[in-house]
């Protein structure tokens, strides 16, 4: 194999046996110029001279015995398997044979002895180039300083009890053992590739070193599952195709940088430790292609179809790369790689942008949203439950948010008061945009809802879903991260305002019912209007039950609250009444048409009131009796 950058091709050429008027730029920094007159007689030895001949001699006894081409043995074994004592006296001999070169061709560029160096050299950087190779190639388990820390930071920890004293000689013996072996690879490599640098042969070492080094990458990459996606590929999945995809790269990201682009850094920084622009050239060949390619990807995710629901998983990719940037920066550190890092601050940029537009459109959706049928029973609204999962969703990237919103202010939103924030836990710092804005979202949406409210025919009706919808909200404020963003003051004010809710309705579903009773405390009634008051009862709370029996409200405690609430301001009215008028009344009468319900009644049928059911107050499986008696107000 000839070897194009020999360094001494243009000052002698064996294979014409003449001398050139050149002298190498790969070596030295000083040019030569030779005499345009006959060339004089050679000098008279000198000691140095002397010397340096000698070196040449003794270099070429160790480099003609590894000549490639001189024997079959030296084929097939490397110097450093054979021996790493003569190894590295190759590799000296190597280096006296240059310095004995630069000598000659300074002090006496017609020397004979300058011809047999050049081919010295020839033979050296052969066997050095099949060795580099070599060392790449059967070694490649080894050169990973990241996994061989890992491997033995295993070994470090407490061991097994049920690992025996013998097995845990031998794993720290195999530990030692491979951490042996990595260095004293990637030791030999640096020699050798240090020999070859200052001898002008960077430029081979370089092209083995990539080729080998590229591949193992690029097998990396793909055992991590990371594809070269095109940008119409992404843009015809589904999000159910491609969620998988993106939490696949969300670990694969990390490892590869991790791990994968680390261990070669360090292995670049420590091989080609000679050259700076070697190293640098090293790097990038090797990792450009694939480093490009995975930071590539949250890019074009930005350029495909998902809707607000999904915002939380573009956040995710955005919070990925904000967390592992440092790392980014440091391995990708050269001025050369400046490529790798513009396109993964491509992709946060662009993913931040994308954000931020879909939580305007997110606002969007919430204003237009257009279902005018009303929700059965008054139950909560599926807009409410798909905007406060987003809007808590968006809590929990408090610290991505906040950075969007500094980078890409979200216009549009009217001024909140400030009351809006008042209190003890109000946001003040950098977080006070993102609380801002994520409460006008949860205004925005209780327009809505107000809105929607005024489908509802029964007024009654309307404000038991206003009352279900804000406890809904207030829950999911509560119980994320929002009560850290809206305060908890923001939580006091619209749980007041949901007991202003269930108050307006108690008004409007039960005030026919308590006014078709007398007073309590009212002066004595005689039969007649006991019997009257009895057949306005009757008829007004079997109105209210039979239309309230399909009511619905979801969450168990604010369901029992609104019984307790309802049966401690009707039962003891009908109670007192229900006591004074029975004895009053003949038992001529029908009494089991005039009395239809007892106080104990009225709690069953209660009890039966917001499941949403029409059952009858005697198939209640919860009596109201033990709510009552929880409040203390058990009926008499």
């Amino acid at each position: 194999m000839e070897l194009s950058g020999t360094p001494f091709n243009d000052t002698l050429n064996p294979r014409k046996g003449m001398t050139s008027t050149s002298s190498s730029s790969k070596i030295f920094s000083s040019s030569f110029s030779f005499p345009s007159s006959p060339i004089p007689s050679p000098p008279t030895h000198t000691f140095d001279e002397s010397m340096m001949e000698e070196n040449i001699e003794n270099a070429e006894s160790i480099i003609k015995r590894w000549d490639l081409n001189s024997n079959t043995y030296t084929k097939v074994t490397s110097i450093f398997q054979h021996s790493r004592t003569e190894a590295n006296e190759f590799l000296k001999s190597v280096r006296y044979l240059r310095q004995a070169m630069h000598f000659l061709v300074s002090k006496n560029a017609t020397s004979k002895k300058l011809v047999l160096s050049q081919n010295l050299m020839q033979i050296a950087m052969k066997r050095l180039e099949k060795e580099f190779h070599q060392i790449l190639s059967a070694n490649s388990n080894h050169l990973d300083p990241e996994s061989v820390s890992s491997l033995s930071s295993r070994g470090s920890g407490n061991e097994d009890d049920a690992v025996s004293e013998e097995e845990s000689k031998n794993l720290g013996d195999s530990i030692a053992d491979v951490e042996r072996v990595s260095t004293l690879t990637m030791s030999d490599l640096k020699s050798i590739a240090d020999c070859m640098i200052s001898c002008g042969y960077g430029k081979e070492c370089f092209k083995i070193y990539k080729i080998i080094r590229k591949s193992i990458v690029d097998e990396g990459l793909h055992h991590l599952g990371i594809e070269r996606f095109k940008s119409s590929q992404i843009h015809k999945m589904n999000w159910e195709t491609l969620e998988p995809v993106m939490n696949n790269w969300l670990n694969a990201m990390k490892i590869a940088l991790r791990t994968l682009f680390t261990g070669e850094r360090i292995l670049c920084d420590l091989v080609f430790s000679a050259s700076q622009r070697t190293k640098e050239s090293c790097f990038l060949e090797i990792t450009r292609e694939g480093a490009s390619n995975l930071f590539r990807f949250p890019e074009l995710v930005t350029k495909s179809k998902h809707s607000p629901e999904n915002i939380y998983r573009l956040m995710e990719l955005y919070e990925a790369i904000s967390d592992i940037w440092p790392v980014i920066e440091l391995v990708f550190g050269f001025e050369s790689t400046s490529s790798i890092k513009l396109q993964a601050r491509s992709s946060l940029l662009k993913l931040g942008q994308c954000i931020h537009d879909t939580i305007s459109d997110f606002e969007a959706t919430i204003r237009k949203n257009s279902s005018k049928s009303p929700v059965l029973g008054g139950g909560i609204h599926p807009l409410t439950r798909s905007a406060m999962n987003c809007i808590s969703s968006l809590a929990a990237f408090d610290g991505i948010l906040s950075t969007i919103i500094a980078d890409y202010p979200l216009s549009g939103n009217s001024p909140l008061p400030e009351s809006y924030f008042e209190g003890p836990n109000s946001i003040d710092g950098p977080a006070s945009s993102l609380s801002v804005y994520l409460a006008w979202l949860v205004l925005v949406l209780l327009c809505k809802l107000d809105r929607k409210a005024e489908a509802y025919k029964d007024v009654a009706l309307a404000y038991l879903f206003l009352t279900n919808n804000l406890h809904f909200i207030v829950q999911k404020v509560n119980t994320t991260n929002l009560k850290y963003l809206l305060s908890d003051n923001w939580v006091s004010r619209h749980t007041k305002k949901v007991k202003q809710y269930a108050s307006s309705y108690e008004t409007m579903a039960w005030t026919k019912v308590l006014s078709s009773l007398p007073e309590k405390g009212s002066q004595e009634i005689s039969p007649e209007i006991a019997m009257e008051h009895f057949s306005k009862f009757n008829t007004a709370f079997e109105e209210a039950y039979r239309k309230q029996a399909s009511w619905i409200v979801e969450e168990g405690k604010l369901r029992d609250e609104l019984k307790v609430s309802i049966a401690n301001k009707l039962v003891p009215v009908y109670q007192e009444f229900y006591s004074r008028a029975l004895p009053i009344l003949s038992d001529d009468w029908n009494l089991e048409l005039l009395v239809r319900f007892s106080p104990d009644d009225l709690g069953n049928y209660l009890s039966d009131l917001f499941h949403g059911t029409t059952t009858s107050g005697s198939s209640t499986s919860l009596s109201l009796s033990s709510l009552l008696q929880s409040q203390g107000c058990r009926p008499r």
